[in-house]
C-alpha cells in the first residue's frame, strides 16, 4: 500500500510538469537563432550533409553542428514534424528539472524537493528558452549535471560521477565550445578543495568521453578546410570577446538577472546571500559559484540573458532558501506577508485589467492569446492574495507556486511561446496552398539579404516553404517556370513580361514570391 501511494505521488508529480513543457497545437519559429539552427537542420536532411553547417551554399564555421544534428537526427527519426525539432530541447528541459529536484534533495532534503523544479520551470528566462530550439538549455542542462556530479562526488569510489563530470565538460564544448570554460573558472574554489577529483584516471577517461562527439565531427569537417576548425571557432571566441552588437556595460547583469528571473529574483538573491554563511559545500556551490560566474560574464564583452541560464537551477535552490529564510524571520515575514498577498496582487490585477481594456486592441495578439494572457496575470494576483499569517510553511510554498504556474501553464497553451510568428506563419499557410507552389521548389535571391530584416523574414519563410531551393546570387539567374523569393523590385518591375509577381504581402515584405515566364 506504501509502495502504490509512493508511485501515485511521484507520477502526481511527473504530471504537473505536463502543462508548462508541452504544446501540441500549431508552432512557428523566430529567426535568430532558433529558425538559424532549424533551417541548418533541414539542409542536413535536404543535402545529406551531417558533416558541415551550411547557409544556403557556403560553409559556416563559426560554430559546431551539435544541435543542428540533434534536430536533424529527431526529425529523421520521428518524423519532420516542427514538433520534434523542440524535441532535444523539451528532453534537456525535462531532465534539466529532474536533477534540480535531485540537487535540492541533495542540498536540503526530500520534503519539499519538487518545489525547485517548480520554481524553475515558472522563471522567466528558463519558461522562454525551454520552449526555443537552441542550444541554451541543453548546454544549461549539461552544466547542472556537472554541479550534481561533483555534489555527489564524496570519495575516490564514486567513480560514475567522477566520470560524469568529465563526460559534461567535452558534451558543453559541443554546444557552446569555449563558454564551457566559464562555469569550470567559476567551479574552481570548490574544485581546488576536491582537487584530488583533477588527478583520478576516471576524470581523464570522463572527458575523453564527452570530447568524442567533437573529435569526430572535427576529423570529419578538416578534410574540407585549410585549417583546423579549431581556429575558426576561436576566431568567433575572438569576435564575441570584442566590441559587437551584443556588447553591453558590465552592469549589465545586475539589472537583467533580476529582471529574467522573475517572479522568483528578490528570493533569490536573499538565499544567495544567505547561503555565503552556510556550511562549505552550499557556500561554494550555491554562492561562490553563481557570483563568480556572474562576475566573468561581466568582464567578458558579449552580454545577453541566455548566458545565465548555466545557473539558473542554482538560483532555484537559492529562492527556497530565501522563501524559508523570509517565513522563518521574526523581523520581515510580515513584510514579505504584507507584499506578496496585498501588493503583488494589487499590481497584478490593475496590469490585468489595463491590458485587457485599453493595451489588448492595440497589440498583435488574436483573441486566444490576449484571453490567455489576461486570465494568467489575473490567477496570478488572485492566487497570491490567499497568502495568510497563519499559513505554515508548506501551505505558503504552495501557495506562491500555484500563482506562477497558472500564469505560464496559460501563456504556453495560448502558443504565445511556440506560435512566435504566428502571422507569417499564417501567410505561408496560404502560400503553401496555391497548386503552382505543390511539388515545386522555390529558390531564393540571396541578393536581398541585406539587412537583419530581411535575413529575419527568410529564415522564417524559408522553414515554411514546402521544397526550398537553392540560393541564386542574382534573380536573372532564374530559370524559366521557376519561382523564387526575391526582395528585387526593380528587376520586376522593368520586365513585367518576364516575371510574374505570385503573392506578396505585408507580413511578408520585403520579399514576394514571383515566377519566371
Amino acid at each position: 500500500m506504501i509502495n502504490r501511494i509512493k508511485k501515485l505521488k511521484y507520477f502526481f508529480q511527473i504530471l504537473i510538469f505536463i502543462p508548462l513543457i508541452f504544446y501540441f497545437g500549431k508552432r512557428s519559429y523566430i529567426a535568430f537563432d532558433e529558425g538559424f539552427y532549424a533551417l541548418q537542420a533541414r539542409w542536413i536532411l535536404d543535402k545529406g550533409n551531417w558533416t558541415i553547417p551550411l547557409w544556403w551554399d557556403n560553409y559556416v564555421l563559426d560554430r559546431t553542428i551539435g544541435l543542428q544534428f540533434l534536430i536533424a537526427k529527431s526529425q529523421e527519426i520521428f518524423g519532420r514534424n516542427i514538433f520534434f525539432a523542440y524535441l532535444p530541447t523539451t528532453a534537456a528541459a525535462i531532465f534539466m528539472l529532474f536533477i534540480t529536484y535531485k540537487l535540492h534533495e541533495e542540498f536540503f532534503n526530500k520534503k519539499y524537493a519538487i518545489i525547485s523544479p517548480l520554481i524553475l520551470s515558472t522563471t522567466y528566462l528558463w519558461f522562454d528558452y525551454s520552449h526555443l530550439a537552441t542550444q541554451d538549455i541543453i548546454y544549461s542542462c549539461l552544466v547542472t549535471i556537472g554541479v550534481f556530479s561533483l555534489v555527489k562526488i564524496k570519495s575516490k569510489e564514486n567513480k560514475f560521477y567522477i566520470i560524469l563530470f568529465g563526460v559534461w565538460i567535452g558534451l558543453s564544448f559541443m554546444m557552446k565550445t569555449f563558454l564551457v570554460f566559464v562555469p569550470l573558472l567559476s567551479l574552481s574554489p570548490y574544485l581546488y578543495i576536491k582537487k584530488n577529483l583533477l588527478f583520478s584516471k576516471f576524470f581523464w577517461l570522463g572527458l575523453i568521453i564527452g570530447f568524442i562527439p567533437y573529435l569526430v565531427w572535427a576529423l570529419s569537417i578538416n578534410p574540407y578546410l585549410e585549417k583546423n576548425i579549431i581556429f575558426y571557432l576561436f576566431e568567433k571566441f575572438n569576435s564575441l570577446s570584442n566590441k559587437n552588437t551584443f556588447t553591453n556595460p558590465f552592469y549589465y547583469y545586475f539589472w537583467n538577472i533580476p529582471a529574467t528571473f522573475l517572479p522568483w529574483s528578490i528570493f533569490a538573491i536573499i538565499g544567495t546571500i544567505l547561503n555565503l554563511y552556510a556550511s562549505k559545500e552550499k557556500k561554494y556551490l550555491l554562492s561562490f559559484f553563481p557570483l563568480i560566474l556572474v562576475g566573468i560574464l561581466s568582464i567578458f564583452s558579449t552580454k545577453t540573458p541566455y548566458y545565465t541560464l548555466q545557473i539558473s537551477a542554482i538560483f532555484t535552490l537559492n529562492t527556497y532558501v530565501g522563501i524559508k529564510y523570509l517565513f522563518n524571520s521574526k523581523r520581515y515575514k510580515l513584510i514579505f506577508i504584507f507584499i506578496t498577498s496585498k501588493i503583488v496582487p494589487l499590481f497584478l490585477v490593475s496590469l490585468t485589467f489595463t491590458y485587457y481594456f485599453v493595451f489588448k486592441n492595440i497589440s498583435n495578439f488574436n483573441f486566444r492569446e490576449n484571453t490567455f494572457l489576461s486570465l494568467g496575470l489575473l490567477f496570478f494576483g488572485l492566487s497570491w492574495s490567499f497568502i495568510k499569517t497563519k499559513n505554515s510553511f508548506k501551505e505558503i510554498l504552495i501557495t506562491l507556486i500555484i500563482g506562477p504556474y497558472l500564469f505560464t501553464s496559460f501563456i504556453l497553451q495560448s502558443g504565445l511561446f511556440t506560435d512566435r510568428s504566428r502571422e507569417l506563419r499564417e501567410k505561408m499557410e496560404y502560400v503553401s496552398s496555391l497548386d503552382i507552389v505543390k511539388n515545386q521548389p522555390i529558390k531564393v535571391d540571396k541578393s536581398g539579404m541585406n539587412s537583419s530584416q530581411s535575413n529575419s523574414k527568410i529564415i522564417r519563410i524559408g522553414l515554411s516553404t514546402p521544397i526550398l531551393g537553392e540560393g541564386l546570387e542574382r534573380i536573372d539567374q532564374l530559370k524559366k517556370s521557376e519561382l523564387a523569393w526575391t526582395t528585387e523590385f526593380k528587376e520586376i518591375k522593368n520586365n513585367n513580361d518576364s516575371y510574374e509577381v505570385i503573392y506578396e504581402n505585408d507580413i511578408l515584405k520585403p520579399w514576394k514570391l514571383i515566377l519566371k515566364k
